[in-house]
């Protein structure tokens, strides 16, 4: 039987997921936990979640972004995006300062510190992302990422896997 069971049987115990199999949804729940079981392996070193890498990512892409804009960009709810930031902050790894154009808005930048990890980080994140997409090969990942624009992404659920 080929993985994912095309006759609906389940490798772990003959239970019957014929239903499930169809499912975009389900299909997508079971490849998001395994990339995220994948990236926990890849990144343990650097006790980096996959919502902290993207954080850090946009942060330093775009220096000096509220937190709104970044909790807007990444569909994160701006309650939870706030621990997030003070465990990154706590570590180091950014800063927040008073906007100069709104004084009850910061704007978030990467110390040094957290520049010098994230080149570290960064390169860890490109071989979790050729080990995660290697079967696939290169046509087969281009098309994964054409079909994934296909979905309408709303905010969040406002949850955090880490």
């Amino acid at each position: 039987m080929r993985k994912g069971g095309v006759s609906g049987m389940d490798e772990r115990g003959g239970i019957d997921l014929s239903a499930l199999q169809g499912s975009v949804g389900y299909r997508l729940r079971r490849a998001q936990i395994a990339a995220f079981t994948l990236f926990t392996q890849f990144m343990s070193e650097f006790d980096i979640r996959p919502t902290q890498f993207a954080i850090l990512t946009v942060i330093r892409d775009n220096p000096g972004l509220s937190q709104s804009q970044i909790s807007d960009a990444l569909g994160l709810k701006r309650a939870n995006l706030v621990p997030l930031l003070d465990g990154l902050e706590g570590r180091g790894l950014l800063v927040r300062s008073p906007s100069p154009a709104d004084r009850r808005s910061y704007c978030l930048h990467l110390t040094d510190h957290g520049q010098e990890r994230m080149r570290e980080i960064q390169a860890r994140h490109d071989a979790y992302e050729q080990e995660l997409t290697t079967a696939l090969g290169v046509a087969g990942r281009t098309a994964l990422l054409a079909l994934l624009d296909g979905f309408k992404m709303a905010g969040g659920d406002g949850g955090d896997e880490g």
